[in-house]
C-alpha cells in the first residue's frame, strides 16, 4: 500500500513541476507580417510604401528561429518635379529570404531575473535570398534630350537582410510559447542596382552605393507540430 502511495504522489509532483514549468515547445509554424517600408536607391527623393509577407518557420530552439520567408512589396522614388534629370521609378517587388534569428535568451540565464526574463525575447538575425524587381521608370530624360538612362526593368538581386527586434510570446494552457507578436527592423542590402532601374555611371549621376531598403514591420507566428523540449524553463518565473 505504502508503495502505491509513493508512486501516486511521485505521479502529483510531476504534474505540478510540468504544470510550473514552460520546457516543450513546436518545432513547426507559419508567420504573416507587414512592414513599412523605406528605399535608399540613387535618387534624390525616396518614398514610404508597404509590403506584406508569409514565412514558414523552423524553431531549431525556442530562441531560434530559421524562416523561409515570401515578400510581396512596393518601392519607388524621384519624380519629374523633384529630380533635376526627371528620373522616378515604381518598383513592385517580390522577393524570396531565408534567414535565422537569434535571441538573447539562447545565450544567456534568464531565471530568477525579471529584467532578463524580459530582455531574453530581444533578437539579431541575417540571412540570405533573391529580390526580383519589377520597374516602372522613365528612361529618357526631359532635361538631357537624346539621353537614354541605363539599367534594366526586369531584374533579379542577390540580397542579404540584416534584422533586430523583440518577440513577444503567448502560452497556451500548457506554458508552450504557441502564438508570437514580433515587432522589427530590417535592413536589405542588395547586390546590384535593379530597385530603382537605373544603372547610371557615377561620372554622370549619384551611384556610389549598393541599391537598399529598410523595414520596420509587425507580424505574428503561429506555432505547431514536431513537438520537442528545450533545457531552460522557456517562460521563465522570478
Amino acid at each position: 500500500m505504502k508503495k502505491y502511495l509513493l508512486v501516486i504522489l511521485l505521479a502529483i509532483v510531476c504534474c505540478k513541476v510540468k504544470a510550473q514549468y514552460s520546457l516543450n515547445y513546436a518545432s513547426f509554424g507559419i508567420g504573416i507580417s507587414a512592414s513599412l517600408n523605406h528605399p535608399y536607391a540613387d535618387l534624390a527623393k525616396e518614398y514610404n510604401n508597404k509590403s506584406f509577407s508569409a514565412t514558414a518557420n523552423y524553431f531549431f530552439t525556442p530562441f531560434v528561429p530559421i524562416g523561409l520567408e515570401f515578400q510581396l512589396g512596393k518601392l519607388s522614388g524621384g519624380g519629374d518635379d523633384i529630380d533635376k534629370d526627371t528620373r522616378k521609378y515604381e518598383n513592385n517587388y517580390k522577393a524570396l529570404l531565408l534567414h535565422m534569428d537569434v535571441q538573447l535568451g539562447e545565450v544567456i540565464d534568464y531565471r530568477g531575473s525579471e529584467l532578463l526574463n524580459f530582455a531574453k525575447n530581444f533578437y539579431a538575425g541575417a540571412g540570405f535570398g533573391a529580390i526580383l524587381n519589377n520597374v516602372k521608370t522613365n528612361r529618357e530624360s526631359l532635361t538631357n534630350l537624346g539621353y537614354v538612362f541605363p539599367g534594366k526593368d526586369k531584374s533579379t538581386n542577390l540580397i542579404v537582410p540584416l534584422r533586430f527586434g523583440y518577440e513577444f510570446k503567448f502560452y497556451n494552457q500548457y506554458n508552450e510559447p504557441n502564438i508570437r507578436l514580433d515587432i522589427g527592423y530590417q535592413h536589405n542590402i542588395t547586390f546590384g542596382e535593379g530597385i530603382d532601374g537605373y544603372d547610371d555611371p557615377p561620372s554622370k549621376f549619384k551611384n556610389n552605393a549598393l541599391d537598399q531598403y529598410r523595414q520596420i514591420t509587425i507580424g505574428l507566428k503561429f506555432n505547431f507540430g514536431g513537438e520537442t523540449s528545450y533545457d531552460k524553463d522557456i517562460r521563465g518565473g522570478y
